[in-house]
């Protein structure tokens, strides 16, 4: 998914992460360039689905003005990290 608004420097990326791991999901999240956040999410389809809906709002100094999510294939990933 991609999400766009105020995300950066205000703790998406670690908010997010300590959701995805309470919710059991994997993946990564990262800052984007453009000032957009990008995560990728593998799991059981309610708890991804619940990582998704907490994305849209973000975390509390957070303004989300847009989610944008693409389904793709299961890569396997090993837990949920904060890339680079």
């Amino acid at each position: 998914m991609v999400v766009r608004g105020e995300v950066q420097g205000v703790g998406f990326r670690w908010a997010c992460a300590r959701e995805a791991q309470a919710l059991g999901v994997r993946g990564w999240v990262r800052n984007r360039p453009d000032g957009a956040l990008e995560a990728v999410a593998e799991g059981e389809p309610e708890a991804v689905d619940r990582l998704v809906d907490w994305a849209r709002r973000g975390p509390s100094h957070a303004h989300v003005t847009a989610a944008e999510v693409v389904d793709e294939e299961p890569e396997g990933l090993p837990d949920f990290r904060i890339a680079d």
